[in-house]
């Protein structure tokens, strides 16, 4: 009877006690909590610093996972893909086209086509504006042919008249004067790099435009007996009557090693920038030149099988003799992906894109869509650009906080601690590197290194400077931190016991103030990115190749590329201050979630 009792006395303390507990307002319940939950719980309550918490995980992981996804050549560079503005508009065909095209043609970042009532279509991104200008169907009557180039367009009409838009200069607005009043019968037609070239029916062929980049000779005997020629940046090629490959040109190349083989069997010709393809009467492929973007690697399954071949400006696409489809070489952009299943009737390769007109009409595009962020002026996509680089600025920042806290909590430690002649020493320490005038110091040690450093031992330096110089003042606040808890009673009892000095200061009072170091570090962490930015801005921090958003900020500089080319400012420019905003608002955060009357002063 009596254990009875004492259990229900038991289970009724119990009882009132949770009653008790239940009871209490939240404020007296959230004196239950330890501080480290009071922190956690006041700085999620904080929607400013939880957004920016956020914002910073989503760019820092985007930086960090999406580069291997999306890799990048630092060393690529590519003039014809230069200041291209962001969209995904380069291969949507207009609906009147769809169904309706006679002739397709890919420049390089725009497309233009011809409808069977030879209508001029334009879409994608336009580097020259002048491409706008189309000549009305009055001035040009009827089209039947349509070629796009760098920047710009050549067309035929049935009368055998060319016209040209887009770009005049070097040139290319001088239509030879044989071309000007039609009446021939035009075979060829190719809008070039700086260049125009035309084939009659007879055989004969004409140029015009820059004669710099590539000169044209004609070996005796091959005008009149042209029946195809192909050209790149560096060469051109001609196709004769009889089956031989001739280069228009006296100097020796890789391209002008033509298998002896072939010749006199040649039925189709193509030229990328690295490599030529020539098809064979028994369906061969068979190549040369370079192998960079993989352009020599002809697939063996389709050998004996090919029809016709064209080219981009690294990718080969073939039509087989049942109409199917198959492409090869470089394919960064989805370019060498021939859609398979199809039976088309003719294919425009070129640059990074590629048409194919279907037996029924419709017309089918895949390979360069566009670019999410635009490019620079060297053609470089700036989306994967903006993922390295802010990976290494963030890189930068972080390791320059790490050296920096370091050294602050070893010396505001030891300073705070030991007080006396090693705290004045320390001090005057501090003192004299704080007063070191940052951005001049890094500037004038850039200049006396110059180039006798590689890139790798500058991003390194800055890293070190950055850290040791930054240092002072998170000493100054361990310092004045530890002061206040040396008098604890814990403290004391760790003397008592025989602790060294250093273990009860790295051991015993720096867990109890790492809270503020957090702080700090967070704050000084957004600082460091923004001096990184501001050196490589100005050209004394990481250099080209090599990507941060500081050095991608160069070209606002420049007040052409203000107006024009905003995306090549505007985007490192935003991530910039996002990602330093969001740093110090979890900084805030932080500080106010630690010491809530913060808020008040």
């Amino acid at each position: 009877m009596r254990k009875n009792k004492k259990n229900k006395r038991s289970t009724a303390a119990m009882s009132a006690q949770r009653m008790l507990l239940g009871g209490l307002p939240q404020e007296e319940e959230e004196v239950l909590q330890s501080p480290l939950q009071m922190v956690i719980s006041s700085f999620v309550r904080d929607k400013i610093a939880m957004t920016g918490v956020i914002l910073f995980t989503f760019i820092f992981l985007c930086c960090v996972f999406l580069p291997f996804f999306f890799p990048i050549d630092l060393y690529y560079q590519d003039v014809t893909q230069a200041n291209v503005a962001p969209g995904f508009g380069m291969l949507k065909v207009p609906a009147q086209l769809k169904n309706n095209a006679q002739d397709l043609s890919v420049g390089s970042s725009f497309s233009v086509g011809l409808d069977k009532d030879g209508n001029v279509y334009e879409w994608g991104t336009f580097p020259n504006a002048k491409l706008k200008n189309i000549p009305s169907a009055s001035e040009t009557g009827k089209l039947v042919q349509i070629s796009a180039g760098l920047d710009h367009v050549l067309a035929v009409n049935e009368d055998g008249q060319i016209f040209t838009w887009g770009n005049d200069r070097m040139g290319l607005a001088t239509i030879p004067m044989e071309l000007r009043t039609g009446g021939n019968d035009i075979k060829q037609i190719l809008a070039g790099y700086q260049i125009s070239l035309v084939l009659t029916e007879d055989g004969e062929m004409y140029n015009w435009g820059s004669d710099y980049l590539l000169s044209i000779t004609y070996p005796e005997g091959v005008q009149g007996n042209i029946d195809k020629f192909a050209a790149n940046t560096n060469i051109v090629l001609a196709l004769t009557k009889d089956g031989q490959v001739v280069p228009l040109t006296n100097k020796p190349s890789a391209y002008t090693n033509i298998p002896e083989e072939i010749q006199g069997n040649v039925v189709d010709l193509a030229l990328t920038d690295e490599a030529v393809a020539a098809v064979t009467s028994d369906g061969r492929v068979y190549t040369w030149g370079n192998n960079i973007k993989k352009g020599l690697n002809v697939p063996e399954e389709i050998q004996g099988q090919v029809a016709s071949v064209s080219s981009g400006r690294y990718h080969f696409t073939a039509v087989l003799k049942d109409g199917t489809l198959c492409s090869w070489g470089d394919n960064t952009h989805g370019q060498a992906n021939a859609p398979q299943g199809v039976t088309v009737s003719s294919v425009d390769s070129g640059y990074y894109a590629n048409y194919a007109i279907t037996e029924d009409g419709s017309v089918i595009a895949w390979g360069l869509k566009g670019y999410l962020m635009g490019t620079d002026a060297l053609g470089r996509d700036l989306f994967r650009r903006m993922l390295v680089g802010g990976r290494m600025t963030m890189t930068v920042g972080a390791i320059a906080v790490i050296i920096s806290s370091i050294i602050g909590i070893a010396v505001g430690g030891i300073s705070g601690y030991k007080g006396g002649k090693i705290d004045n020493l320390l001090m005057r320490l501090t003192e004299i590197v704080s007063s070191i005038p940052f951005l001049p110091f890094c500037i004038i040690l850039s200049s006396i290194l110059g180039n006798s450093i590689s890139e790798t031992q500058r991003i390194i330096l800055i890293m070190c400077i950055l850290g040791l110089l930054s240092w002072p003042g998170i000493a100054r606040l361990v310092r004045g931190s530890v002061l206040a808890e040396r008098e604890q009673e814990f403290v004391t009892a760790a003397k008592s016991l025989g602790v060294k000095e250093f273990g009860i200061i790295f051991r015993h009072i720096l867990p109890n103030i790492i809270t503020v170091i957090i702080v700090n570090a967070t704050l000084n962490f957004a600082t460091c990115m923004l001096t990184e930015s501001s050196l490589s801005f100005i050209g004394f921090g990481v250099n080209e190749p090599n990507a941060t958003w500081g050095n991608m900020l160069t070209g606002a500089q420049n007040g052409q590329v203000i107006e024009n080319y905003w995306w090549r400012w505007a985007f490192p420019a935003l991530m910039l201050g996002i990602c330093t905003i969001s740093i110090n608002c979890i900084g805030d955060g932080l500080r106010d979630a630690i010491d809530p009357k913060s808020k008040e002063r």
